[in-house]
């Protein structure tokens, strides 16, 4: 299970979550914050801080475009791919238009906002000197800044946070795979000398269970370590399924007459691994099955250019 899904999690209920708690902490911690910035005396700072909620509610809608425009479009975009020139353009780009947006509402909404609270001028709107468009531009500068730095800030963190756990995760499965192939390698290692002991001491006993032993390690050699290659030489793959079937003449005895023909001219002639085995499997199980009936199998695997052709 994930851990801390409510900052991990691409759920959508944790991601609407997240997003909601930063925009609710942000309204408030902004709201809250300019409330001191102008106090007069003879108002109450209960207004002072209800119009400055509703100012930061109001900006909202700028920081947010803002905030989103940097973290789901500059920075994947651009920022991640190293993009930095393109990356430099767009945020100097997004952050005036966020200060024009702030100051357009300065200078209209918010400033009703504030006669109609404080009970400030008329409330009308009265022509607007340049230094106070200049100022609320500047104001507007600064919190786009705040907000866009400290929401870009938490998306960087968060990605190189998901990063680097990728990497630890890839490191850990490198690590569990080698030791999966060191296992496979000992496992096979430690069979092959043990059918080499089993080998050399029926040699001289039983010269039929030597031979046996000889193939069955022979074909295990051969499918473990020689047929990881798209094409394989066709003498390894025959002579892997002579090996097969002598192992499969000493099973039956002399209950199943066994006629297999070869060809001997494979010379610089390659095939996909194990392709004729399940064939030449399927052979040995039909006449198993019929050998009452038709205790005899004939198979005949030939060559006629760059065609094989087989018989049953």
């Amino acid at each position: 299970m994930e851990q801390s899904p409510f900052i991990f999690s691409n759920a959508l209920k944790y991601r609407l979550r997240r997003h909601l708690a930063f925009w609710v902490f942000w309204w408030v911690f902004q709201g809250f914050l300019y409330s001191f910035v102008v106090l007069k005396p003879g108002i109450g700072y209960q207004r002072y801080l209800g119009d400055s909620m509703v100012e930061s509610l109001l900006f909202l809608s700028v920081h947010i475009f803002l905030a989103y425009s940097l973290i789901y479009f500059v920075l994947p975009r651009y920022l991640l791919k190293q993009k930095y020139w393109q990356t430099a353009v767009f945020v100097l780009a997004l952050f005036l238009i966020s200060a024009g947006m702030s100051a357009a509402l300065a200078t209209t909404l918010i400033r009703l906002v504030r006669y109609s609270i404080l009970g400030e001028g008329d409330g009308h709107i009265a022509d607007l000197r340049p230094v106070r468009v200049f100022l609320s531009l500047m104001a507007g500068l600064r919190g786009g800044i705040t907000i866009g730095g400290f929401a870009a800030t938490i998306k960087l963190m968060k990605y190189w946070y998901n990063k680097e756990r990728k990497n630890l995760q890839l490191q850990k499965e490198n690590a569990e795979s080698q030791l999966q192939l060191l296992k496979a390698q000992v496992h096979p290692h430690f069979l092959f000398n043990t059918l080499n002991n089993i080998y050399s001491f029926t040699q001289n006993s039983t010269p039929t269970g030597s031979r046996l032993i000889m193939g069955l390690s022979d074909m295990l050699r051969y499918i473990l370590y020689e047929c990881n290659q798209p094409l394989v030489p066709l003498d390894k793959e025959l002579k892997m399924l002579r090996d097969f079937t002598m192992l499969e003449q000493v099973r039956y005895d002399n209950g199943l007459d066994m006629h297999i023909t070869l060809p001997d001219n494979t010379q610089g002639l390659y095939i996909a691994p194990l392709l004729l085995l399940p064939f030449v499997e399927n052979c040995f199980k039909h006449g198993a099955s019929n050998i009452v009936d038709q205790p005899w199998i004939s198979l005949h695997i030939s060559l006629e250019g760059d065609t094989m052709k087989m018989n049953l």
